[in-house]
């Protein structure tokens, strides 16, 4: 993950998020944020996301487009013991391979399940990945992630998940990791439009996003500033809140 050229471009992955429950609103989604996260720290920046049905089709055209235009895709969701889990059947069917049971898998969950009633059919299904695919430890239930070529496919719930990049973790290639750093103030948004794009463009390599709020009956916004390099990410700060002073306006350091 090192050397001039990886740190010089942008490496993006895309989050495929699957399942109906998200779907309807029954659960709440939280791997977009932790995802989106890690990959920062990986050097890797999460270009979009995309949440569809479980569905064997949808599955298959998101898997194709998403692979297609990014160097990662993330999967969450779908891989568990139940009928209406069929992540790994959508992606083995949409790259043209077939399913198979890793033997590894198989052993993680035996030995998982031995004093919890015994490796059932069900659970079983589990160990069943695309033909090719390497295997993304689990410390948590012995149900391992999938790993197939750029695509890694997680679990949908959250700490499962979680556990799954902390195996991955420092084993992609990426660039530098994205810093970042708050700035606030009590300001309505349009009056400072031209302070942060006259900051952003005297910056090289830098981003600004502006977060507006409405509070104790006024009217405020956080300004985000992003790079890669810290010394960019502290002169954007500087620059901000200098122009807020000078605009009439009391900068709060770390946002408010």
């Amino acid at each position: 993950m090192t050397g001039p050229e990886s740190e010089e471009r942008i490496w993006t992955a895309a989050l495929l998020v699957i399942g109906d429950e998200i779907l309807s609103g029954r659960t709440q989604d939280k791997n977009v944020a932790q995802v989106a996260t890690w990959l920062n720290l990986q050097g890797i920046r999460l270009a979009e996301v995309r949440v569809v049905a479980d569905d064997m089709d949808a599955i298959g055209e998101a898997v194709h487009q998403l692979k297609a235009r990014n160097d990662y895709l993330f999967t969450t969701g779908g891989i568990g013991p139940t009928h209406d889990d069929i992540t790994v059947d959508a992606i083995a069917r949409a790259l043209g391979v077939s399913v198979v049971i890793h033997p590894k898998a198989r052993a993680a969950l035996e030995g998982y399940y031995a004093t919890r009633g015994g490796l059932t059919d069900a659970r079983l299904r589990m160990a069943r990945v695309p033909d090719g695919a390497e295997l993304i430890e689990n410390a948590m239930s012995g149900a391992p992630g999938i790993r197939l070529g750029n695509i890694f496919i997680l679990a949908g719930v959250p700490h499962i998940a979680g556990l799954m990049l902390e195996a991955l973790s420092n084993q992609l290639e990426g660039g530098l990791p994205v810093l970042s750093r708050t700035i606030g103030c009590w300001v309505p948004e349009s009056e400072i439009a031209d302070l942060l794009r006259e900051t952003e463009r005297a910056h090289a390599g830098s981003q600004i996003g502006s977060y507006p709020f409405f509070r104790e009956g006024r009217v405020g916004a956080n300004f985000v500033v992003r790079s890669t390099d810290p010394l960019t990410v502290d002169r954007c700060i500087a620059a901000i809140g200098e122009g807020l002073v000078l605009l009439g306006y009391i900068p709060v350091v770390d946002g408010i």
